[in-house]
C-alpha cells in the first residue's frame, strides 16, 4: 500500500491475530536479546491518490524477551514504565515510494515521549482470501524516547520488524 497504490479506498483494518511485531537490541555491549511485543490494533487509511494516513497501537504489557526477570526489569519507571504507560504508539499521515518498496514517516509515541520514526517495508502481497500482507521495520535510538540506561546495559538502537496482515474496508 504505497502513495499510488491500487488498493480499495477506505481504512484497512490490522487482523492483530495474524500481525506480529518483534524487536531486538543488544545488551552488554555484544550480546543480542530478541523480543515481541503484541499488536492491539492498527489501521491504514487509503484514499483515490494512495494511502492518507497509518497508526497502530503495541500492547507493551504483554512484551516478552524470554527472559521474565528482564521483562519485569522492563516494566520498571526508569526504563518503559509499563504500568503507568502500556502503549507504545505510531502515527504517519506521509508515505513515500513506488508499489513495491515503501516509506512512512510518522511518529513514535512511548513513555509519554514522542520522536520522528520512519517505517519501510514491502508489499502488499495478496493472500488470497480478501487480507494483504505487508513486512515492514524501523531503527530508532531508545533514548528518544526517554528510555535511559547505560549503554553497556541496553544498547541505543532498536530494530523493530512488523509482519502486518491487513483486511480490506467495508
Amino acid at each position: 500500500m504505497t502513495a499510488g497504490t491500487s488498493a480499495r479506498v477506505g481504512t484497512w483494518t490490522v487482523l492483530t491475530e495474524r500481525t506480529s511485531a518483534t524487536f531486538t537490541v543488544r545488551n552488554f555491549g555484544f550480546r543480542v536479546v530478541h523480543g515481541s511485543i503484541p499488536v492491539s490494533l492498527g489501521s491504514v487509511r487509503v484514499s483515490a491518490d494512495g494511502v492518507t494516513a497509518v497508526e497502530a497501537a503495541l500492547d507493551l504489557d504483554g512484551i516478552d524477551t524470554g527472559n521474565t526477570k528482564r521483562d519485569a526489569d522492563l516494566r520498571k519507571p526508569g526504563l518503559l514504565a509499563i504500568d503507568a504507560q502500556p502503549v507504545l504508539t505510531f502515527t504517519a499521515d506521509r508515505v513515500e515510494g513506488g508499489p513495491d518498496e515503501w516509506s512512512v514517516h510518522g511518529a513514535l509515541g512511548a513513555r509519554g515521549e514522542s520522536c520522528p520514526l520512519t517505517v519501510t517495508g514491502t508489499g502488499p502481497v495478496d493472500n488470497g482470501d480478501g487480507s494483504w500482507r505487508v513486512v515492514a521495520g524501523a531503527v530508532f535510538d531508545r533514548r528518544a524516547i526517554g528510555l535511559r540506561a547505560p549503554r553497556f546495559l541496553i544498547g541505543r538502537e532498536i530494530t523493530i520488524a512488523l509482519d502486518v496482515v491487513l483486511t480490506p474496508p467495508g
